[in-house]
């Protein structure tokens, strides 16, 4: 019965789901324990317990504990409230092995109606909200998720799936198990079988997003990050942006020699992560193959500021430097590398005459933030299956998302809140000046949003925020200060469409002013 444990925290999880509760998740609870420097395996105190649940934000904790005896199973269970703080009585039911299934959902039923007097469910109507499942292929599917050994592993879930063909869970594991050995070809029709309503959909058209990139299908790859932008958008979250989607569609769409819109949506994933240096690194190389090596050269420098340790970061800013003919600074940019790497510490790269080596360097993101994602969806406050960011930076980067998905479902002054928290942490964040900027454009206060994003482009530089501003200044009548800005966008972002776009009104209106008007003089 070595699986029993975990089985019952797993199917736990699956039924208060069922009916309606938000969870905290499996992978949650290990990531929290991990933080606190704890083996998945403590047992924990009630105190401990408390702690933890303060820190997530959740209402109340479920813990219990089983005794098997023979062909005879009791379960007990008992509910931890965290505010204010106490303990429910014991709940427990006792039966056959064989009735596990039933045994459990009986239960949970109780312990949901225990705990909340208001409980609208029956008995029988709570049933009908369960997933009907063979114990024989629950049991396969945990054996599978606890094996130490990849084929181990797969057999277990491969025999969970063939007893229940109709259920999710293993499909989803298979997908994952196989993936992660670098197998798209097996993993993509198990993650094909994950349905929509399922609560992995979103991290299964991912990966099998990503397993097209490493297959060089970019075309397919394209389909399915843009189905799964399309899908957060309409389904799950009004104008949800999740960075990691948008850097692997735009690589998509650049091998596919769509540059304009990879670097749209490249400019993007930047603006939202602003402490990730894998955007601007791209970025960069979609610059160095239009053959724009000046402005790959700032994408290269901002992503070597992001992350100051990465060493093939500094190597293509220097290489991008001298294509640009800025050997001196290459030069001071080499001597300042070989005292942070030593003198043989930074990668030699050499790009051949067709670019192909440029798309082999491209960063590929191959795990999506789930926890953001899930932050996204819950559209307000941190929800109880969510972990709490642990740290002020983490902290900062999901009220940075939040702020970025509030104000683009029109949440004005959501928005404005998340920024302004962003800000009493950080005052000069960019993304948070960008940010309060757009709101105060959208209220229509011109002076306010010219000193928002100002504000921004001081703390740092972006093709994104100066076409902003270039049509607030076209708004308020100010077509020279508009062309300044929009010229300093595209030396930054030579195929930005926006940008692009923006000139050529420009440069057709100054064209009208000039043609002579008719009539008597």
């Amino acid at each position: 019965m070595d699986w029993l444990g975990e089985g019952l925290e797993q199917l736990t999880i699956q039924r208060l789901s069922a009916a309606g509760q938000q969870v905290y998740s499996h992978a949650g609870r290990l990531a929290e324990l991990e933080q606190y420097g704890l083996p998945r395996s403590s047992k924990l105190s009630r105190a401990t317990m408390l702690h933890f649940a303060e820190d997530l934000d959740a209402d109340f904790v479920v813990f219990g504990r089983f005794l098997a005896n023979g062909s005879s199973l009791t379960i007990e269970t008992r509910v931890l409230k965290v505010s204010a703080a106490r303990l429910l009585p014991a709940l427990q039911e006792t039966g056959s092995l064989d009735s596990l299934m039933d045994l459990h959902a009986l239960l949970v039923w109780r312990m949901l109606s225990a705990n909340d007097r208001n409980f609208a469910l029956s008995l029988a109507n709570f049933s009908k909200l369960q997933r009907p499942l063979r114990l024989d292929a629950f049991e396969h599917y945990i054996r599978g998720l606890l094996a130490g050994e990849d084929d181990a592993r797969l057999r277990e879930l491969r025999e969970a799936a063939r007893l229940e063909p109709e259920w999710p869970e293993p499909d989803f594991a298979l997908g994952e198990a196989y993936f992660t050995r670098h197998d798209c070809d097996s993993a993509l029709p198990w993650y094909g079988r994950v349905p929509k309503t399922h609560d992995r959909y979103v991290e299964a058209v991912f990966a099998t997003g990503v397993c097209r990139l490493l297959q060089n299908q970019p075309d397919h790859a394209e389909e399915a990050f843009a189905s799964l932008q399309e899908a957060l958008k309409n389904n799950m979250v009004s104008g949800a942006d999740l960075p990691e989607i948008l850097n692997d569609l735009a690589i998509a769409l650049a091998r596919q020699g769509k540059t304009a819109a990879a670097q749209t949506d490249l400019l993007r994933a930047a603006e939202l992560a602003p402490g990730e240096d894998d955007y601007p690194f791209n970025l960069g190389l979609l610059a160095l193959q239009t053959n724009a090596p000046g402005a790959a050269a700032g994408y290269f420098r901002e992503a070597a500021e992001r992350e100051p340790d990465n060493a093939e970061d500094r190597a293509l800013l220097i290489l991008s430097l001298q294509m640009a003919g800025n050997q001196t600074e290459a030069d001071q940019e080499r001597e300042a590398a070989n005292e942070t790497f030593g003198p043989n510490g930074l990668p030699v790269i050499h790009l051949d005459a067709k670019n192909e080596t440029l798309p082999r360097l491209s960063r590929v993101k191959t795990e999506l933030d789930a926890a953001a994602l899930r932050a996204e969806i819950e559209s307000a406050g941190f929800p109880a299956g969510v972990p709490e960011p642990a740290s002020a930076y983490d902290a900062t980067m999901m009220h940075l998302r939040r702020g970025r998905q509030e104000l683009s479902a029109g949440h004005a002054d959501a928005a404005d809140k998340e920024f302004r928290a962003v800000l009493a942490v950080d005052p000069s964040s960019p993304a948070a000046h960008r940010g309060l900027g757009e709101i105060a454009r959208s209220q229509g206060k011109m002076e306010e949003a010219v000193k928002e994003l100002q504000a921004s482009l001081q703390a740092r530089d972006s093709a994104v925020v100066r076409t902003m501003l270039a049509k607030i200044y076209l708004e308020q009548k100010k077509p020279e200060l508009a062309r300044s800005e929009i010229e300093k966008a595209l030396k930054l972002a030579p195929n930005y469409a926006e940008a692009k776009q923006l000139l050529e009104h420009l440069q057709n209106s100054k064209s009208n002013e000039k043609k002579p008007g008719g009539g008597a003089q």
